[in-house]
């Protein structure tokens, strides 16, 4: 059987890693070893980035929650349990929504959630 080398491969191995280390500076774009280092570290960090961005945006609808709920006389954590205690199955989300844009429905159910605490 004839051999069979491995250049082609190795060559199109080498141009993805450099492909996607575009745009990086001096060696870690250029040099196949450095770049692939650099492209590890880079997906590595993104991954983590796109499991941050989730924490970070609970975080953001938390603060305008708990804002907005002070501006009607309650805590956020009050706020969540009164209208646990309602069957309000709103989302976080939907509720830093609604204390944006919607002052005046937020208002109702920080009202019903504070009847149902006391």
């Amino acid at each position: 059987m004839a051999r069979i080398k491995g250049g082609l491969n190795a060559k199109k191995k080498h141009n993805r890693v450099l492909k996607m280390a575009k745009g990086y500076r001096g060696a870690r774009s250029k040099q196949y070893r450095i770049a692939k280092q650099s492209v590890m570290r880079a997906l590595a960090s993104s991954y983590a980035g796109r499991k941050e961005r989730k924490r970070q945006f609970r975080q953001l609808w938390i603060a305008r929650i708990n804002a907005a709920a002070r501006m009607n006389g309650l805590s956020y954590s009050k706020l969540m349990h009164g209208l646990k205690l309602a069957n309000v199955d709103l989302n976080r989300k939907v509720l830093s929504d609604m204390a944006i844009n919607d002052a005046e429905g937020f208002a109702k159910l920080a009202e019903l959630a504070k009847s149902k605490i006391a």
